[in-house]
């Protein structure tokens, strides 16, 4: 009797025990500054304590109070199994409900495990039955689930991030083959921000349906489906990341696929890539990341197994593009392309470190970075092969007119674009021996940078393929004119421009003075003959007019020829004419001025003012002749002499 009242006395303390807990959990749940995720929790754990209720008295009667609760848990579950909609559909109050069913399933099925009871059959087929019910809820519950999910999905814009590239691209003939003879346009400076890092997160599923989903996860983790959980949550959320990656409209493209690609195809696969990678790795991964957390984070690592499994399909396919472009051979025009993902995998590197540094994902990282080192082996191969393609340009026709060569305007707007990317490309080349045995020290600036070397070295050997095309011109005025316009052409596209970091100071003074030294050459192989014929101010009648015919006969002939060459700046032409003209009218004024009587007037076939005019039409790139009916119309006093 004793006995019994001690059981009597144990189940009543264990009752108040369970009440007093109850009705204090009741009292959080109606607390206004408990939040919605506790509260649901208290919720849980109110159902649960119910249940221990129900079961928690002798055996005999704790063996009923099992069996009559599993019966009315399966008809909950079973009632469910017979409708076609979903749960979750139906309202908070329908969910709730199934939960409590499959909680109090599980807390039946513990109490029953320690019950102590004769008819062991028995037993063991109600747990038979309650583990058969337990697996149709479960599998109920994952099914639910993967609906959720689907349901609740949301996805943002992509231009959400505002990363639109202000870069441009190299509007530059694909090779050199045919440079000589296509224009090439002038190619403006782009700006990037492509190392700065905008990792976000945002919401991927609907924030009111997150208490849900880790509803469902606290209960088939606590039945040890956790697998079958894992598997329904990683099959829908990849599912989710497939279909964005379809709406950032990138290709499933193999390897084969991309490398006989089309480069006009090809460029613009790029620069989807580019976008989606950023896009992916700093928004739409840490928001991933974030909801794996949320939901499985109280499960351990087990977030992170569930995250590398939902990413690693879709990060292999955007790597797996990257590679295929790193595995081609590329001409020097496609370099900016290439630095463009270069640096677009060198921004994100953080953010691939921070999402899968744990050692589940770790071998995502470590295939990011293999590609990372291999973008650097390409895109540094394949600047080096500017400066040989420069080197080996064929000298096989001569440029018209001796103007700015197309392989020099090439060239120049090309190392300006790749100034834009000098601390990169200074990056790359990092290792290579400071100092350069063609390149001359200069203390400026960018000057002893490794980018700055190179681009010393290409305009080097720049000059000296401009030396052999300039040896074409049989007529070494024009060699002169050729060298003049091409070695100011360069110096002003550096000063102008933050190429002059990279070359200082000491370089542009030695460059301008080259090219002004080939203005004075012109002027000395075109016009010294000419002057010394005006020198002599002294001597017969018949040699004075010898000397002055020979002049203007010297003088028509440059002129005929000399209009039709090309001096493309303004400012440089100007100044030439100028030079000329110092030289060549002074003598002329006083040869004429002092001769006049000698020579005679019907001698004198045009005037200083004349000859200043005729000096201005030089190096305007069309060709003129000194004839009667062209002074007429110039409304010049042009003398023509007698017989």
């Amino acid at each position: 009797m004793g006995e019994c009242n001690n059981v009597i006395s144990t189940y009543e303390a264990d009752q108040h025990v369970i009440a007093a807990a109850q009705h204090i959990l009741k009292a959080l749940a109606k607390s206004k500054i408990v939040s919605d995720d506790l509260r649901k929790t208290v919720m849980d754990l109110d159902i649960h304590l119910s249940s221990m209720s129900r079961i928690s008295g002798g055996n005999g009667g704790g063996f009923k109070e099992v069996e009559r609760g599993l019966k009315f848990a399966q008809e909950k579950v079973m009632s469910w199994e017979a409708n076609d909609s979903m749960i979750w559909d139906s309202g908070s109050r329908e969910s709730s409900e199934y939960l409590k069913a499959v909680d109090d399933i599980q807390t039946l099925t513990q109490s029953l495990q320690s019950l102590s009871v004769s008819d062991t059959w028995k037993k063991k087929n109600l747990l038979q039955r309650a583990d058969g019910v337990l697996h149709i809820a479960m599998s109920r519950l994952e099914e639910e689930l993967v609906h959720i999910l689907v349901k609740h999905k949301q996805y943002f814009e992509p231009e959400y991030m505002l990363i639109h590239s202000n870069r441009v691209d190299m509007v530059l003939d694909e090779s050199f083959v045919s440079v000589e003879d296509e224009t090439i346009e002038e190619i403006p400076c782009r700006t990037s921000d492509a190392s700065q890092s905008v990792s976000c997160t945002v919401d991927l599923v609907h924030s009111d349906i997150v208490p849900d989903l880790m509803s469902i996860a606290n209960v088939m983790f606590a039945s040890g489906y956790h697998q079958e959980f894992c598997q329904g949550f990683i099959t829908s959320r990849r599912h989710a990341l497939d279909e964005y990656i379809v709406i950032l409209e990138i290709e499933k493209l193999s390897i084969g696929d991309v490398l006989k690609m089309e480069w006009s195809c090809l460029n613009f696969e790029i620069k989807k890539w580019i976008r989606a990678m950023k896009i992916i790795v700093q928004v739409y991964l840490p928001s991933e990341k974030r909801l794996c957390k949320q939901i499985l984070g109280p499960f351990g690592t087990v977030y992170s197994f569930c995250f590398a499994e939902i990413s690693k399909t879709s990060m292999f396919h955007l790597l797996n593009f990257g590679e295929a472009i790193a595995m081609g051979t590329y001409t020097p025009e496609k370099l900016f392309r290439l630095l463009d993902m270069y640096e677009v995998l060198s921004s994100l590197a953080v953010e691939v470190d921070l999402l899968f540094f744990e050692e589940v994902s770790s071998f995502i990282k470590a295939e990011f970075h293999k590609l990372l080192t291999k973008f650097g082996d390409t895109v540094r191969s394949t600047f080096l092969t500017f400066d040989n393609a420069i080197a080996t340009n064929p000298s096989t026709n001569k440029f018209p007119g001796g103007g700015v060569h197309h392989l020099t305007k090439y060239v120049m707007n090309y190392i300006m674009t790749l100034c834009e990317y000098g601390d990169t490309l200074n990056l790359l080349f990092a290792d290579e021996s400071p100092v350069h045995p063609d390149i001359e020290p200069d203390i400026s600036a960018l000057t002893f940078s490794p980018v700055g070397r190179h681009f010393q070295k290409i305009t080097a050997t720049l000059e000296s393929n401009l030396s052999n095309k300039c040896r074409l011109y049989k007529d070494m005025a024009l060699q002169h004119i050729f060298m003049m316009n091409n070695i100011h052409y360069i110096v002003q596209k550096i000063k102008s421009s933050e190429l002059s970091l990279y070359f200082g100071d000491a370089w542009l003074r030695v460059h301008t003075a080259n090219f002004q030294q080939d203005a004075r050459n012109y002027e000395r192989v075109t016009w010294s003959t000419a002057l010394s014929l005006l020198r002599e101010e002294t001597g017969s009648k018949a040699s004075l007019k010898t000397r002055y015919t020979g002049f203007i006969d010297a003088f028509e002939e440059v002129y005929r020829t000399q209009t039709g060459w090309c001096v493309p700046d303004v400012q440089l032409r100007e100044d030439l004419q100028i030079s000329i003209s110092q030289k060549l009218v002074h003598a002329y004024r006083t040869f004429t001025g002092k001769n006049s009587a000698n020579i005679g007037d019907k001698w004198i076939k045009c005037n200083v003012d004349d000859l200043e005019h005729y000096i201005l039409d030089l190096f305007e790139g069309s060709p003129k002749s000194l004839n009667h009916h062209q002074l007429k119309a110039r409304g010049l006093s042009f003398r023509i002499s007698l017989p």
